[in-house]
């Protein structure tokens, strides 16, 4: 005895759901259910039921990225990052250019420069929300990035290089506050140094805040010139992005 379109219907529906398409299931049995699915164009239909389940993963996939970023929550938007009465960003064009994320996708570093309080932070982030919906994103306070390796490196010399590995494999490091204060320890440059070196080796891209300009970082790595300079260099190899407040002017 022949099915009914209800039966291969159900049917379908339910083999969907066991290998996991819950929402191309719902979204199939929606349209069938509407008044207009006789008319509808069938590379429309085919469309709508797996765009349901295309835009489900996507945005799992997102908040997924967002929580093991550290990002999750963050209001910043790059639309906000334009010059205005109070701040500017330079080199002229900059901003735009790094919106497009391409400079993710060819794996070049940014150095965002200015004082404190001058938006660092949220064009950083603001960069860091918007890379997450393609790339694998990470934000840190550089400080406590460092004291949770030096930590890994005394208890677990295992899980330090396993950290590492996963820290010079991720598209986007984003370390901010980096060296507002001093390094206490050669092991400190020397793994801050390894994570910048292995990153750039394999085009991975790293954007750098801080209100130090890097002509004076060499104090804050134990006036370490030789460490400094090769820090300095990869970080500042591409972009470099100057925040100014009005004030500053």
């Amino acid at each position: 005895m022949m099915e009914s379109n209800e039966q291969v219907l159900n049917a379908i529906v339910d083999e969907l759901k066991e290998i996991g398409l819950k929402k191309m299931a719902e979204e199939l049995d929606i349209q069938y259910n509407s008044p207009d699915f006789i008319k509808i164009d069938r590379m429309e239909l085919i469309r709508k039921i797996v765009e349901s389940e295309y835009v489900d993963r996507a945005n799992k996939r997102l908040a997924t990225r967002l929580q093991l970023g550290h990002l999750k929550g963050c209001p910043q938007e790059l639309s906000n990052c334009v010059d205005t009465a109070e701040r500017t960003y330079e080199p002229e064009g900059t901003i735009k250019h790094l919106s497009s994320l391409r400079f993710v996708e060819n794996g070049m570093n940014v150095c965002i420069l200015g004082a404190s309080n001058s938006g660092k932070t949220y064009l950083a982030k603001a960069i860091g929300l918007s890379a997450c919906s393609r790339y694998r994103v990470e934000y840190f306070c550089t400080e406590e990035l460092v004291d949770s390796l030096m930590l890994l490196k005394r208890t677990d010399k295992k899980k330090f290089g396993s950290r590492k590995k996963h820290l010079c494999s991720i598209e986007l490091l984003i370390l901010d506050d980096f060296l507002l204060h001093s390094f206490t320890d050669e092991d400190e440059i020397k793994a801050v140094h390894e994570i910048l070196n292995k990153r750039q080796e394999a085009n991975k891209s790293t954007i750098v805040c801080s209100q130090r300009m890097p002509h004076d970082w060499k104090a804050q790595i134990l006036d370490d010139e030789v460490a400094a300079d090769a820090i300095m260099k990869r970080a500042t190899k591409h972009y470099t992005v100057m925040i100014t407040l009005k004030e500053e002017k």
